[in-house]
């Protein structure tokens, strides 16, 4: 047995791409998108033609709702290939406003549901920024699921479980990056590997406190940089990857066993915690790393989005 059926054993296998050609191959069951990737979809010859698709069919609406519709016919797409749900990201320039994101995933869900797709199927990516997780509070009281991204920090997870949502997305390569760029030449590899891995203690830690405290919310680790961050989380409740990672899974018959357990977990010593906003802004603050890495992923899916419009401007 190859690596990736062993992973889906403990696992539910998403695959992280907008290149929904490339999904036969691996047989996920979820799907996750996000501008970045979006973009570099459309810049492949096979995809232009839905690009200029879309935007010659809706020339005469605004821009934004262009995009939306954009990413909306990537989701049916791959809403075709996959059994599952796929996750749409809402515009990262509406990070920090409620009722702005509330307002385009009612948009982006609308469209699903205009395409004859259930709601059940479609996950509404949002930034975990207070407003962010306020806006998903929102909409998973109106049955619209949400997926909350850029997740670097254990208070973002906590008010993420708070706010009931259905699933989260803790980025674990992008804070092993930030802990490797942060120790320079004192970095060792070896040691910071595996379980070691400062990502890997990061998602370890929220999905024990999740399944400690019985938080239905769902943790699939995200942004994986190398084989072993995914297999230290063999047992997590999904785990989203790229093409080329899927693809050297399914190469390799080395061993792998459950790392995360559910059943463990709610033995260990853990005290809730709760925040309100002044006391989630704080304890954000107060992470250097998820401060920066939240930051910068907002600006570069913004960057992104930009890039993604001039691209529609000029079909």
């Amino acid at each position: 047995m190859n690596q990736l059926d062993a992973l889906r054993q403990f696992t539910t296998v998403v695959a992280d791409t907008g290149d929904f050609k490339q999904l036969g191959a691996f047989r996920p069951q979820d799907a996750t998108t996000n501008p970045s990737l979006i973009l570099k979809a459309v810049q492949k010859p096979e995809y232009q033609p839905l690009l200029a698709q879309t935007v010659q069919h809706f020339r005469d609406r605004p821009l934004d709702e262009i995009m939306d519709r954009l990413l909306v016919a990537f989701g049916r797409e791959i809403l075709a290939l996959i059994p599952g749900r796929v996750s749409t990201e809402v515009d990262a320039r509406l990070s920090f406003d409620t009722a702005a994101t509330v307002a385009r995933a009612e948009r982006i869900i609308e469209l699903y549901q205009a395409a004859g797709l259930p709601t059940d199927r479609v996950l509404i990516k949002i930034a975990a920024t207070w407003e962010g997780i306020q806006a998903a509070a929102q909409l998973e009281r109106k049955g619209i699921h949400t997926n909350l991204t850029l997740l670097f920090s254990f208070c973002q997870a906590v008010a993420c479980g708070q706010a009931r949502v259905q699933l989260i997305s803790p980025f674990v390569g992008r804070i092993y990056d930030w802990y490797k760029k942060s120790a320079g030449a004192q970095w060792d590899e070896a040691a910071s590997s595996g379980a070691n891995d400062p990502g890997v203690q990061s998602v370890r830690k929220i999905y024990e406190y999740y399944k400690h405290f019985g938080i239905a919310t769902e943790v699939m680790g995200a942004s994986f940089r190398n084989l072993g961050q995914i297999t230290a989380l063999a047992g997590c409740d999904l785990l989203t990857i790229a093409p080329d990672l899927l693809a050297q899974l399914a190469a390799s018959d080395a061993p792998l066993v459950r790392a995360l357990d559910a059943e463990a977990a709610k033995s260990l010593p853990l005290s809730p915690i709760q925040y309100d906003e002044a006391s989630f802004r704080f304890a954000l603050n107060e992470d250097a790393m998820a401060t920066e890495k939240l930051a910068e992923g907002i600006r570069a899916f913004a960057a992104d989005a930009v890039k993604l419009e001039k691209l529609m401007l000029a079909v």
